[in-house]
């Protein structure tokens, strides 16, 4: 049935003849030449896309050096691409960076789940902000091992933090790789440095081996834990309190805060047995509560009194240069890693090979030598 036709406007085919403005649905007869862009429309959309066309490697390097958060963005993104003209690029980036990287604190911070490791940092980034610093938060979100995606949602975490200007929040998908800690985080690490943040506060996921990982790139390594959640020596692995500097139990507020000091007590305790993470320094629990902002003070005192000793020592320094040698033989590893992994004759062999182990005809250690003994023959 055709439309009724009503001052230039069309009712719909189930309105009576002769209806009135009651029935409120109209569909207006198109603009001729709609389809046509406006002169003035077409001159903005070659201006927006312009504007977003990837900058020179000058222009980023400009930008970071000036504190433009924007290019500074573009610049993290371009390091964790995995494209090798990217990474070229990245590079020569990195290379003119860095006599202007290495002035910041690193701060590790891990704990277990539920700790309030993100509403900690958001409450000690602020405290920072208002002491005059300015804070880089690097987040690492754990990847999907189904389909290697994250939610990447530490903006929304930490949303008063991320509305300062002199903060900089950067959520990284893990990709999957060791202890969700990205292969890149050491290098946005140099580049937030030379931005210009003087506390860069790394976020660990808080399982399996990112905390051996993230104490390999910071200065000062903070463990978060929370009291009243069972026998608390047994919480959390011993070999995690030992890379700590600094324990912190959260959440020290309300009808929790004698749980806390209590618990803080026992791991005082504890820390006698065990081997200090850093020579020269004593590793202490301490209390506060990310919510009310208690304690969160105490815990930047105790940071910058680590600094000074350590810096005083030596010791500052020397785990810096350590840092950089680790660095180096790590991407070796991944380097060498990857091209194995990438190389078309063993892709091609691999299912083989996996077919083999699994219907009991060979042997892991047999099929990782013969493996071996292809890749480096080709």
């Amino acid at each position: 049935m055709d439309k009724i036709k009503q001052n230039d406007s069309y009712l719909p085919d189930w309105v009576p003849e002769n209806a009135g403005s009651e029935f409120a649905i109209r569909v207006v007869k198109g603009v001729e030449g709609a389809n046509k862009i406006a002169p003035e429309a077409h001159r903005h959309s070659q201006n927006v896309g312009a504007r977003y066309k990837q900058p020179s490697t000058e222009d980023l390097v400009k930008g970071v050096l000036n504190g433009d958060r924007t290019l500074l963005a573009r610049t993290i993104t371009l390091i964790e691409s995995n494209s090798p003209t990217h990474r070229e690029k990245a590079q020569e980036i990195l290379k003119q960076i860095l006599p202007f990287s290495g002035k910041s604190l690193r701060i590790g911070i891990t704990g277990v789940p539920g700790a309030g490791k993100s509403t900690l940092i958001e409450s000690f980034g602020l405290y920072l902000i208002k002491a005059g610093y300015k804070v880089a938060v690097l987040a690492v979100d754990p990847s999907s091992t189904v389909t290697k995606g994250s939610i990447l949602g530490d903006k929304t975490r930490m949303e008063k933090l991320s509305r300062e200007n002199n903060c900089f929040i950067r959520p990284s998908p893990s990709g999957g790789t060791l202890g969700g800690v990205t292969r890149k985080s050491r290098e946005t690490i140099l580049v937030c440095e030379a931005a210009g943040y003087d506390v860069i506060l790394i976020e660990t996921v808080g399982v399996g081996q990112s905390e051996v990982t993230v104490r390999s790139m910071v200065d000062f390594f903070l463990l978060v834990l929370i009291a009243g959640a069972g026998d608390e020596l047994q919480g959390i692995k011993k070999g995690v309190i030992e890379l700590a500097d600094a324990l912190l139990i959260n959440k020290a507020d309300g009808d929790n805060i004698n749980k806390a000091k209590i618990a803080a007590a026992e791991y005082r305790n504890a820390l006698h047995y065990l081997q200090p993470a850093t020579k020269g320094w004593k590793t202490g629990a301490y209390t506060a509560s990310a919510l009310t902002g208690e304690g969160i003070d105490n815990l930047w005192n105790v940071i910058k009194t680590f600094e000074q000793q350590t810096k005083e020592s030596g010791v500052f320094e020397e785990r810096r240069k350590k840092q950089l040698l680790e660095w180096t033989f790590s991407m070796i590893e991944e380097s060498l890693k990857d091209k194995f992994y990438s190389h078309s004759s063993i892709k091609e062999i691999i299912p083989i090979i996996k077919e083999e182990i699994l219907n009991g005809k060979k042997v892991p250690t047999a099929a990782a030598e013969q493996l071996l003994a292809l890749f480096f023959n080709i």
